[in-house]
């Protein structure tokens, strides 16, 4: 069986998230930086004291203490201790640090003291989630999630720069334990997103998608997913349409390639392996649908993984699961 039976650590996996955390920023006075546009995901917190985070096209956000900030795929931003403070680039500032920390200003005199990283996510599958996230999402100390949040912010704080054992491993999975919880934050929110990961606060059709994504190979039919839903056939379609942005035997059969994907460019199994892992008869078949989401064979996709980067060619790639 190649899923697990929890979406959200499912898509997770398939991205083979690399997180950076730190340096951390202490600054004190007027300050401002501007950082360049970034793919993916930015994050970070206020672990002690307040600045203002300007993205293009939104409203200026005031941060405080405890507050959290997740960015998809965000354009140039700015962090400053004013609205009207004068931005300078951020990644000459950054290059300085020293021991995981960014110092503007007397250290005596600190304002505010931030914890921020960054999250990448393997191209061939980052659609999953990044199609799914807002420009721009804060979480306030005082939200749901928002407590937990501001823990673990002060938790990767205190790991950026420790010269302990283990610490790079720590703050790579409390980077991960944070985008968990902020998804959390987001699919609870009354403007929750589309797609799968806001279907999952559905009783009905998240119990669907959880199915599905337990037993990944099994032949699953409109009837068997309504039926797990509660529902008739005809609302269960409609209601899972209108909270995934796909039919519901279009999910399986996208998500079911999302995995083939990931297990091609791993070349972990032979295509006849994967063909019955992913729920298929005959590896024809298997192909016939591989080709018809990815764009090309199975075998083309796998040996063009296998090539260095710098001997690529793009193939088509049109899998984007819960996003249509």
């Amino acid at each position: 069986m190649l899923g697990f039976r929890d979406p959200v650590a499912d898509a997770i996996g398939l991205l083979r998230p690399t997180t950076v955390v730190g340096p951390s920023l202490s600054a004190a006075g007027e300050w401002a930086l501007q950082f360049d546009p970034f793919p993916h995901v930015r994050t970070g917190g206020v672990v002690r004291g307040r600045c203002w985070l300007i993205l293009e096209g939104h409203e200026p956000v005031l941060l405080q203490a405890g507050d959290t900030f997740l960015l998809g795929n965000p354009p140039p931003y700015v962090l400053a201790s004013t609205r009207e403070a004068t931005p300078r680039p951020a990644a000459p500032v950054f290059e300085k640090a020293e021991h995981g920390l960014v110092q503007i200003g007397p250290e005596s005199e600190e304002d505010v003291y931030l914890c921020v990283g960054h999250i990448a996510f393997d191209e061939r599958n980052a659609a999953l989630l990044t199609d799914l996230l807002p420009p721009l999402l804060v979480v306030r100390v005082n939200d749901p999630e928002g407590a937990r949040l501001a823990q673990l912010i002060e938790l990767l704080a205190s790991e950026v720069g420790l010269a302990a054992p283990g610490s790079a491993l720590v703050e790579n999975h409390l980077a991960q334990i944070l985008l968990v919880h902020m998804l959390r934050a987001h699919a609870l929110r009354a403007d929750r997103p589309t797609g799968w990961l806001g279907a999952l606060n559905d009783d009905a059709i998240g119990a669907a998608l959880r199915a599905v994504h337990a037993n990944v190979s099994h032949s699953w039919s409109l009837e068997e997913l309504a039926e797990i839903s509660h529902m008739s056939r005809s609302a269960f379609a409609q209601s899972f349409k209108r909270h995934v942005g796909t039919p519901p035997l279009e999910y399986v059969i996208q998500w079911r390639m999302s995995l083939a994907r990931d297990a091609l460019a791993r070349d972990t199994l032979s295509i006849s392996e994967l063909a019955r892992e992913s729920g298929y008869l005959s590896e024809s078949a298997f192909s016939t649908a591989f080709r018809r989401v990815v764009g090309s064979s199975p075998a083309q996709f796998r040996n063009h993984a296998r090539r260095p980067l710098s001997a690529r060619r793009d193939i088509p790639d049109s899998t984007n699961v819960g996003s249509r």
